[in-house]
């Protein structure tokens, strides 16, 4: 084999190498028999199977803060609070503002556009229930 030769083996077989496969680990979880028409008649759960819990809001932003604007994450409500303005909030390139009913807009100064309960983000119609 010529030096060259060599040299590329050797670089696919190391290159390769790399690669690696994992195999995925087994669940931690308890473990539920399967159900329907091929499972055993006369097998049954070992335990009590309860559903998961929903998840808590989060305290932590999901969303991008309003540019330019000084706000906080509502994790309640799952929107921002605009600081320098009340019941002024953000999520999503919109605005949404609480006066008497909901209007909203893609700026904080407007132009502001009324809408219902159903235009805003659903922790706000929850906050502010008419």
């Amino acid at each position: 084999m010529t030096a060259l030769a060599r040299i590329t083996l050797l670089s696919l077989v190391l290159g390769l190498s790399a690669c690696a496969v994992h195999r995925p680990t087994a669940p931690t979880g308890p473990t539920i028999p399967p159900s329907g028409p091929s499972s055993h008649p006369s097998s049954k759960p070992s335990g009590p199977v309860t559903p998961s819990p929903k998840p808590a809001p989060s305290s932590s932003p999901t969303f991008a803060p309003p540019p330019g604007a000084a706000s906080h994450w509502d994790g309640r409500m799952q929107v921002y609070v605009l600081d320098d303005q009340p019941d002024t909030f953000y999520r999503q390139r919109t605005y949404y503002r609480w006066s008497n009913g909901w209007s909203r807009a893609i700026s904080p100064n407007g132009p502001w556009e009324d809408t219902d309960v159903h235009g805003v983000p659903p922790g706000l119609s929850k906050q502010y229930a008419q």
